[in-house]
């Protein structure tokens, strides 16, 4: 593992030990030569999980469309920057760089990016890791949804079990680097795996 694609909020949230463990986040990957690959805002979580990576010595891709840089919300400090052209560009520009995805507190589009990569996980996309590190329990009620989905027999077990989910940044990056992806069939029904096979 070469690279870590963080996704995060362009807002700093209501709490301090949001951008503290966001810091904390970045340093560790700088420490351990992961190079960032991020959204390229030089705002909120996302400029301050960059900022302790570059701080720290570490290599920072970010990739932003050019809508967000024409609102001049790009870093321009990074080791590098991509301008893509729309939102879907830079999910997968962002796929194509990173080899795990990690989720920090955010709004809308950080939900929206990483259940895209986890679909593709599920669909056999892509064979990446993908992680929620927690803080102060804010993804806990999420957890407790796709538990639900589990529950409900709209998300297979194995595949919720290829979710990391916790609060220790040890923990997950050793997870991350030991990462081998389940097998399971995104059809829980045997009966229709067999059919649509």
């Amino acid at each position: 593992m070469k690279s870590i694609c963080v996704y995060c909020g362009s807002n700093p949230g209501s709490k301090p030990l949001y951008a503290q463990r966001a810091a904390e986040l970045g340093r560790r990957l700088a420490a351990d030569g992961l190079r960032l690959v991020y959204g390229g805002g030089n705002v909120g979580l996302m400029g301050t999980v960059a900022n302790a990576v570059l701080e720290a010595g570490g290599q920072v891709t970010g990739v932003i469309p050019q809508q967000l840089a024409d609102w001049e919300v790009a870093h321009r400090g990074l080791t590098r920057l991509e301008v893509v052209g729309s939102m879907h560009e830079r999910k997968a520009r962002m796929f194509e760089l990173a080899d795990g995805f990690v989720t920090l507190p955010g709004g809308f589009g950080t939900m929206e990016e990483i259940f895209e990569m986890l679909t593709w996980r599920q669909l056999g996309i892509g064979n990446k890791p993908c992680a929620f590190l927690d803080m102060d329990r804010f993804y806990a009620p999420l957890i407790g949804m796709i538990d639900r989905m589990v529950q409900e027999r709209f998300l297979h077990p194995d595949q919720r079990a290829d979710l990391w989910y916790g609060e220790d940044i040890d923990a997950m990056l050793g997870w991350m680097q030991a990462y081998t992806p389940v097998q399971a069939s995104k059809w829980i029904d045997e009966k229709r795996a067999s059919v649509v096979r």
